[in-house]
């Protein structure tokens, strides 16, 4: 699926600094989300954690995957109206200009209230692998 333009919800000067980590120079993802993941009936998933999504306008195409051993334990969405859940995700590249960070609602699905979630970003040729901490840090989950 692919989150397009018009389902950004606001636009910032800077990534955002608290819990969130920039990858790649592109990508502001959340890294560490204290509260525990709340009860859900969606799709088969049992828990949901929003967290947002912050992207660097005019980065090109982003694409953020759920790794395949985690694809039964996780899944996202990004976008307004919270698409549903899945296990790969591309961003549409957005205006208005290279300053500006886009940011989109939405979070992960996961099968325990808490979590540490490994994801794959990708911008043009490089990739990164993230971890998201869901009710706690991934240090503290391990």
């Amino acid at each position: 699926m692919v989150t397009r333009c018009d389902q950004i919800i606001g636009s910032q000067k800077a990534p955002v600094r608290a819990r969130y980590q920039v990858v790649l120079g592109r990508v502001d993802v959340p890294v560490y989300l204290p509260r525990k993941a709340v009860s859900v009936a969606i799709a088969g998933w049992p828990y949901w954690s929003k967290a947002g999504l912050i992207v660097r306008a005019q980065s090109g195409v982003v694409t953020i995957t759920v790794p395949p051993a985690w694809r039964g334990k996780a899944a996202i969405t990004w976008g307004n109206g919270y698409p549903p859940p899945q296990s790969r995700l591309r961003i549409a590249p957005c205006g208005p200009t290279p300053d500006n960070w886009n940011a989109y609602a939405g979070g992960l699905y996961i099968r325990t209230r808490a979590a540490c979630v490994p994801l794959n970003v990708r911008v043009g040729g490089r990739s990164r692998s993230v971890r998201i901490g869901v009710g706690g840090s991934c240090s503290r989950q391990r």
